[in-house]
């Protein structure tokens, strides 16, 4: 017996999928030492604000566009970050 499968929208194209079909991307707290940092969060369970992102490339550039992921995150992302995400989907 299996229970419901998790949904969560994605930001950039607001289409509803499963869980483990989207990356989530993370706003880590910020502490005294370190400032927040926007990394994506391969277990999914990271502590932070989170988003969730289609795994396509169009998602994360209209993401970037649209400034979603910024709106989702509460916080402005700069173009290295998203040099960063984006190299680390074509990883996956």
């Amino acid at each position: 017996m299996s229970g419901k499968t998790p949904m969560r929208m994605c930001v950039a194209c607001r289409e509803m999928r499963p869980k483990k079909e989207l990356v989530r991307v993370v706003r880590t707290p910020g502490t005294e030492d370190a400032p927040p940092a926007v990394v994506m969060d391969k277990t999914g369970k990271a502590n932070g604000r989170g988003a969730y992102l289609c795994r396509a490339a169009a998602c994360l550039e209209r993401a970037q566009k649209t400034r979603a992921l910024e709106r989702a995150l509460e916080c402005s992302i700069s173009p290295e970050v998203f040099a960063t995400l984006k190299e680390q989907l074509g990883g996956e």
